[in-house]
């Protein structure tokens, strides 16, 4: 079978590999049906993390079920599903307690997973779930091919846009600024909007993501950046600041944003993958009062709540997808990305 191979910094490959095996009882085969390539996985694209030996990558897909294990309970061949972009049993203390991202027997897509050995990359024709009953989502048939894209959503973007909304406390009537304007920070917006956000401020300098945002519930562009940014969202919240923040880039400069666009009082919501420096300035967060929330984004827990949005569509995220390529062309993908020539690809197998 197929399947993107990372070997260096730039150098992604779409390789011949061995089909997957149910291998610990509790796994499962997916066939899958369309795959993405995620803002994070552009940090080994780019070497900022380092890529000691090849191997599999991507972490968010759709799918349908092959096979199980003999020990899978809740998923079945046939079903189509939604994989998170992590491995989880949902049954230890931290997934009852909300944050399955830190469950005491899972781990992440092309690493091992402490269950079974090496789990693989979400990028290819095929990919071995562990933890069938705990990872993969079951969607109630039947799935239409218009609704891959916003089902694929749930995999991660939406979900963890979602997550910095609820993290830094959205409500009805907020004002609210998203600081970053990749997938996840247009996905943010529609969370805000979503839970009842009025004044939605979308820190931008792109024209089709400004759009985009907009059509997901914006009622502010800012383009600018450092000071000048500040003053534009104290303009447009009563000059003191956004009552919640959602910070979903990552870098050193991302946060500062985040903090300093925050009212007293306020709330900063971060889920953009700390990999550019950011830094928390306690002492003027102390002076102002200002709170952090967030973290890497549980999105399992949140599939069952968003489901019946996108698929209504209530809410309309596989918007995010401006490009959609073969898995053959996987090499394309990452470099569309990496240019900002598109927002996020959808690999279909």
């Amino acid at each position: 079978m197929l399947a993107t191979v990372i070997h260096a910094p730039r150098d992604i490959r779409v390789e011949e590999v061995a089909d997957p095996v149910l291998s610990t009882g509790g796994d499962a085969i997916v066939r899958v049906v369309a795959a993405c390539v995620c803002g994070s996985d552009l940090w080994p694209y780019r070497g900022v993390t380092p890529t000691d030996r090849p191997h599999r990558i991507g972490h968010e897909f759709v799918g349908v079920v092959e096979a199980v294990g003999p020990e899978v309970t809740t998923v079945a061949a046939g079903d189509f599903v939604i994989a998170p972009f992590y491995v989880c049993d949902g049954t230890c203390a931290n997934c009852r307690n909300g944050v399955s991202t830190s469950c005491l027997a899972g781990g992440w897509w092309g690493s091992d997973d402490r269950v079974g050995g090496f789990a693989d990359g979400g990028q290819g024709e095929r990919v071995r779930v562990p933890l069938a009953d705990g990872t993969l989502a079951v969607v109630p048939g039947p799935v239409a091919d218009a609704e891959v894209p916003g089902l694929l959503t749930l995999s991660d973007v939406m979900g963890t846009g979602h997550h910095a909304a609820v993290s830094a406390g959205v409500g009805a009537g907020d004002a609210v600024a998203v600081v970053g304007d990749g997938a996840v920070g247009l996905c943010a917006i529609i969370a805000a909007k979503r839970l009842g956000a009025t004044t939605i401020i979308a820190m931008s300098r792109h024209p089709q993501r400004q759009a985009l945002a907009r059509e997901f519930g914006a009622t502010h562009i800012v383009e600018e950046r450092g000071d000048a940014g500040v003053e534009a969202v104290r303009a447009l919240t009563g000059g003191i600041g956004a009552d919640r923040v959602l910070e979903c880039v990552g870098t050193k400069e991302s946060m500062d944003q985040a903090l300093r666009s925050t009212r007293p009082g306020g709330m900063v919501g971060y889920v953009g993958v700390p990999n550019g420096g950011p830094e928390l300035p306690v002492r003027q967060m102390f002076n102002r009062n200002v709170g952090v929330n967030g973290g890497v984004a549980p999105v399992r827990g949140y599939i069952e709540e968003l489901l019946p949005d996108v698929r209504s569509g209530a809410i309309r995220p596989g918007l995010v997808f401006d490009l959609e390529l073969p898995l053959t062309d996987a090499a394309e993908a990452y470099a569309a990305m990496d240019e900002r020539r598109a927002t996020k690809v959808l690999l279909r197998p």
